[in-house]
């Protein structure tokens, strides 16, 4: 093997990708297989029967639903609006069907919640996680009956994605002990948040949500990295929250049955319906869990997506000149599009933010 084998050039090689996404992968599982064996861990039987079962079983059943769901979508013509303004690669994508999320995120979170023995806390995640597919749904909806990207009016949903939130964080401050507005940093350091915490909680909500749903723009990004991000906060929660733990196998194993359609090229994109739903749950489980750091680590991709466009809108309207015209920092935003301009595949870009997001999942675990 040669000694550049794993430098910046190497990853736009489909070979390299593939060695180095099988060896990263197998460095999370090893951590998440520490995480349930070591000390705090529940045993193999707890590793079978709130992780990989689940997983493995949403996986299969999302994954076969999605062989008759594609085909219907398909026939009623729920095919996504492409921007012409985007990267002129995805002009081909047109026709291609969108509100994927309809069919994986329904079967994930009936499993997660007849599994769990209706667990009070899974019941009121997968809430959560239904107000912001609800959402998500309506605006995929309006994008197709008026042939346009507007969509919902973008104040408008911000408005229900911020009233999802408080009627959750207030489900959880009604039922949780008071101990929950402390949020664990590390292993042996926790900040006090108080009522400050709830501020934090709401925001943290809608903020993953918008940020999964930025993610959704490249060919099996979205829904692999959540499915990595799922397996983190699993890790995170199984000593004190292992239903939550089964919650998030089967959203990851969703996750990956639909890998199997949305992969390059994608038969069908998961829409607003479904990244805003994953948003949703991440951020729910983080919450109730009290890992909210847990969870910024594990969102490390989301998060960088999120702030690139921050950075290129903030960036653009302080260099606008008396033409009315800005400076960009990237090519494009998000920064999945500013790589697609700079020559990257998708193909190599999924497969790069997957090692990523497998290492930050990882460490996240390793450091709880």
């Amino acid at each position: 093997m040669s000694a550049n084998f794993f430098s910046i050039d190497s990853l736009k090689k489909p070979s390299g990708i593939h060695l180095l996404l099988f060896l990263i992968g197998l460095l999370f599982l090893l951590a998440v297989g520490i995480s349930f064996w070591g000390e705090k861990g529940a045993g193999l039987q707890g590793l079978l029967a709130y992780l990989l079962f689940p997983l493995i079983i949403c996986a299969v059943l999302s994954a076969g639903l999605g062989y008759w769901v594609v085909p219907l979508l398909l026939q009623f013509k729920a095919s996504q609006i492409i921007q012409e303004d985007g990267p002129q690669a995805h002009l081909k994508k047109v026709g291609t069907p969108t509100m994927g999320g309809i069919f994986f995120l329904p079967i994930s979170l009936a499993i997660a919640v007849i599994g769990s023995g209706f667990d009070g806390n899974v019941v009121a995640v997968g809430l959560a996680t239904l107000g912001y597919l609800a959402i998500g749904w309506y605006d995929d909806w309006q994008i197709l009956r008026q042939q346009s990207n507007k969509g919902i009016a973008p104040k408008t949903k911000l408005f229900l994605q911020i009233i999802v939130a408080v009627l959750f964080c207030l489900w959880v401050l009604l039922t949780q002990p008071a101990s929950i507005t402390t949020v664990q940093l590390f292993a042996n350091l926790a900040l006090p948040l108080g009522f400050l915490f709830w501020l934090v909680a709401v925001f943290a909500l809608v903020a993953e949500s918008n940020a999964t749903n930025l993610t959704d723009g490249v060919d099996g990004l979205a829904a692999g990295t959540c499915a990595l991000a799922f397996l983190g906060m699993g890790g995170l929660t199984q000593t004190t929250f292992p239903a939550l733990t089964f919650f998030c196998a089967c959203l990851s194993g969703g996750c990956l049955g639909f890998v199997v359609h949305n992969r390059n090229p994608a038969k069908v994109f998961m829409g607003d319906t479904g990244s805003l739903a994953l948003g949703g749950a991440l951020g729910a489980v983080g919450i109730l869990s009290g890992n909210l750091w847990g969870l910024l680590v594990v969102s490390g991709i989301f998060l960088a997506e999120s702030l690139s466009v921050i950075a290129q809108v903030s960036y653009y309207k302080a260099t606008k000149g008396p033409d009315g015209k800005g400076k960009r920092l990237f090519k494009m935003a998000p920064l999945h599009h500013h790589l697609e301009l700079s020559g990257w595949a998708e193909t190599q870009i999924v497969g790069l933010f997957y090692c990523i997001n497998a290492i930050l999942a990882g460490l996240a675990i390793i450091l709880s």
